[in-house]
């Protein structure tokens, strides 16, 4: 475990974030405040990634293209219906 002084720490980040990685390291403020520096790992993976390895599917591209060709012919519903003319018949 490495102890800095706020002000020594301030003036090398760099190589005390670098320090952080292999063992545990402690900012001392003059008023006797400790903080101890721990690296964390990054999430920069959206939770809706696929991982590398893939999905295993027997789907072909054929069969996707098919698949939208199949939605787009589909008849749309309205949401509301229609509404008449007051008083056409």
């Amino acid at each position: 475990m490495k102890v800095y002084t706020y002000s020594t720490a301030r003036a090398r980040l760099s190589s005390v974030l670098e320090e952080s990685k292999t063992e545990e390291i402690i900012i001392k403020r003059r008023k006797g405040e400790l903080y101890a520096v721990t690296p964390k790992t990054a999430f920069l993976r959206s939770p809706f990634d696929i991982p590398s390895s893939g999905l295993k599917t027997n789907v072909t591209a054929d069969d996707i293209v098919g698949m939208v060709r199949e939605s787009r012919e589909r008849p749309y519903k309205t949401r509301r219906p229609s509404r008449k003319a007051k008083g056409a018949s």
